[in-house]
C-alpha cells in the first residue's frame, strides 16, 4: 500500500507540469487570437451581400431593395424617442402637465373653496341654529339642510359664476388670453363679491397681521381677503342665529311659567313648548322668511 503522502508528491508535480506547459503555449496563442483557425493564414473579410438597403429619411430608417447594408457609423447618434406635450410651444402658457396639476390640486380643495368662499357658511349655519331653536334635531335631516344651502349657494353666487365664465373661461378656451390672466380674472369677481360681505376692521387685522401698509380694496391679496370674509360670515350667522332664538325662547318661559303655575314640576317644558313652536313657525311661513332674509342679506 502506497503511503498518502506519496499521492499527495504525484498529485503536485503534475500541476506543476501543467502550469509549465501553459506558459510555453501562451504566446503563440495570443498571436492568433485574430483568426478563429489557426491552421489558416488570415485572408480579407467579406461583408454579407444583402439585397435591403437601410436609409434616412426624416430621422426614421426605410428600407430599399438591392445593394449592401450601409455601415454605421461610429459616432452616429443613437436613435431618440422625444416626448413633447402640446401648449408648451406658445410662451406665457402654461404646459399641459402643469394645467393637469393645477386642475388636480383644485378639485381637492374644491369642497373648501365652496365652503369659504361663498353664502355656504351663512345659509348652512343659519339653518342649524333654525333646528335648533324648534327643538328638533334630527328634523330636517344633516343631508337636507346641506343640501338646501348649497342649491342657495348656487343660486346666490350666480352672478358672480356667470362672471367668471364670461370674462376669464371663454376667453382662455377660444385662446384670446393667457393662463395666468386668465386666473387673475377669475379671482376678480370673487373678491369683489366677498369685499361687500367683509367687515372693514375685520380686513384691516388681517392687514396688519400680514404686515401690509394702506391698500387700496381692488389691490388686496387674495390670502387677506378670504380670512376677512369667513371671520365676517361667522359673526354675521351667529347675529342671525341669535334673533332667531328670540321668539321660540319667549314661548320656552311662558311655558315654563304656566307649568310652574299649575304645580307641574315634574312635567319637561320642552314637550309642552314644542308644538306651540311648530304651530308659530308654520302660521308665519318661518322657512320663506328665513330663506328671503338669507338671499337678501347678501344682495344688498
Amino acid at each position: 500500500m502506497i503511503p498518502v503522502h506519496v499521492h499527495f508528491r504525484r498529485f503536485g508535480f503534475a500541476l506543476l507540469s501543467v502550469a509549465l506547459a501553459l506558459l510555453a503555449v501562451g504566446p503563440a496563442l495570443a498571436q492568433n487570437t485574430g483568426n478563429p483557425n489557426p491552421g489558416v493564414p488570415p485572408g480579407p473579410s467579406f461583408a454579407p451581400a444583402s439585397t435591403t438597403t437601410l436609409t434616412t429619411r426624416n430621422g426614421l430608417l426605410t428600407s430599399a431593395p438591392g445593394g449592401p447594408a450601409p455601415a454605421v457609423a461610429h459616432g452616429a447618434d443613437p436613435l431618440k424617442l422625444s416626448l413633447n406635450l402640446e401648449g408648451a410651444e406658445r410662451p406665457g402658457q402654461m404646459s399641459v402637465a402643469v394645467q393637469i396639476v393645477l386642475l388636480m390640486t383644485l378639485l381637492s380643495v374644491a369642497p373648501s373653496l365652496v365652503l369659504l368662499t361663498t353664502s355656504f357658511t351663512r345659509i348652512v349655519i343659519v339653518l342649524g341654529f333654525v333646528r335648533t331653536a324648534l327643538g328638533v334635531p334630527g328634523a330636517p335631516s344633516n343631508q337636507i339642510i346641506v343640501g338646501l344651502s348649497l342649491f342657495l349657494t348656487f343660486f346666490i353666487m350666480g352672478p358672480v359664476i356667470d362672471r367668471v365664465h364670461k370674462e376669464s373661461l371663454t376667453p382662455y378656451l377660444n385662446g384670446q388670453i393667457q393662463s395666468a390672466e386668465a386666473l387673475d380674472k377669475a379671482t376678480l369677481p370673487l373678491k369683489e363679491f366677498m369685499l361687500k360681505q367683509t367687515r372693514t376692521r375685520d380686513l384691516e387685522y388681517f392687514l396688519e397681521l400680514g404686515g401690509y401698509g394702506p391698500t387700496a380694496a381692488k389691490d388686496l391679496p387674495i390670502r387677506v381677503v378670504i380670512p376677512a370674509f369667513v371671520i365676517s360670515e361667522l359673526q354675521t350667522a351667529f347675529q342671525m342665529g341669535f334673533l332667531l332664538f328670540l321668539p321660540f325662547l319667549v314661548i320656552d318661559f311662558l311655558v315654563s311659567a304656566v307649568l310652574m303655575a299649575l304645580g307641574m314640576m315634574m312635567m319637561p317644558p320642552n314637550v309642552v313648548s314644542l308644538p306651540f313652536k311648530l304651530l308659530l313657525f308654520v302660521l308665519v311661513d318661518g322657512w320663506h322668511l328665513i330663506v328671503k332674509s338669507l338671499v337678501q342679506s347678501f344682495l344688498t
